[in-house]
């Protein structure tokens, strides 16, 4: 999506589990990867050396019982765990073939967006929240082009196109979620980051950011953590499973919920734990 953007890099994936998992990704080409990860907030150690790689236009679930790390994981790819005073990672990440850790952030947050469990737009119009990027971005398109490209995308215009000066929160919780997406999306970034973005919703409003997922990942690279094994199975082309802070299985989706290479993956998906 941005023009200046480099060319998805191949990862290096000698460290990954599995040999069916390399084969499947050798040639893969990657947007982002994360290498010997480790995360600790204070004292206590969250990740534990963590490799993966997030294929390009593509979409990656994490999946994983309450507190395995699966928040926190996708919070290191935008550096929003900086907003905690005691977080500190060692390791590897980069966009692009480059660390991420010594761009400058903002940029960096604009190149990897992301959507939150809950809804939380702006307390502004409709128009102004899908415009707020690009304005204090800069932006050399015209706003009311954004705006309108962004929220056919998200799949929303249809249905706001004559009220976008109205307040978004006289939206629904579900047109909210995707009214947030169409925000992130109205500055290109490369990567979107959603952590549980259906969680809060009701099952056509699920049904229908499903579907939406689904047809963004041909614009931009797709990380999601969910706790609905059901909905990972459905929108991923990849799953990561996560436990204790420890990646146990990265695979491609089908594989993952089939045939799992790991006996912990396989306890979780059939309900003995989690």
């Amino acid at each position: 999506m941005n023009a200046t953007a480099k060319q998805p890099i191949s990862m290096n994936i000698s460290a990954l589990p599995g040999a069916t998992t390399r084969e499947m990704l050798a040639d893969q080409p990657m947007r982002m990867t994360i290498s010997k990860l480790n995360f600790w907030y204070g004292p206590k150690q969250t990740l534990f050396d963590v490799t993966l790689g997030f294929a390009a236009n593509h979409i990656t679930a994490m999946i994983g019982p309450s507190g395995c790390g699966k928040s926190t994981l996708l919070r290191t790819l935008n550096r929003m765990y900086e907003a905690v005073s005691n977080a500190r990672l060692e390791g590897e990440i980069q966009l692009d073939g480059q660390s991420i850790l010594t761009q400058d952030v903002t940029q960096l947050r604009r190149r990897v967006g992301m959507v939150f469990q809950r809804p939380n737009p702006f307390p502004k119009s409709i128009f102004d929240n899908v415009a707020y990027g690009p304005r204090i971005n800069g932006h050399n398109q015209p706003l009311a082009e954004v705006v309108e490209s962004s929220l056919r995308r998200a799949a929303l215009w249809e249905e706001v196109k004559d009220q976008l000066h109205k307040s978004a929160y006289e939206l629904s919780g579900g047109q909210q979620q995707r009214l947030c997406i169409a925000r992130a999306l109205a500055v290109e970034p490369e990567v979107l980051l959603l952590d549980e973005p259906c969680s809060a919703l009701d099952p056509i409003s699920t049904a229908k950011i499903e579907e939406l997922l689904v047809q963004l990942k041909e614009l931009c690279t797709i990380v999601t953590v969910t706790h609905n094994m059901q909905q990972a199975a459905r929108v991923s082309d990849f799953t990561a499973f996560l436990l204790t802070g420890v990646m146990v299985e990265y695979n491609p989706t089908p594989q993952l919920f089939t045939t799992p290479s790991d006996p912990r993956t396989e306890a979780y998906i059939t309900g003995r734990f989690g």
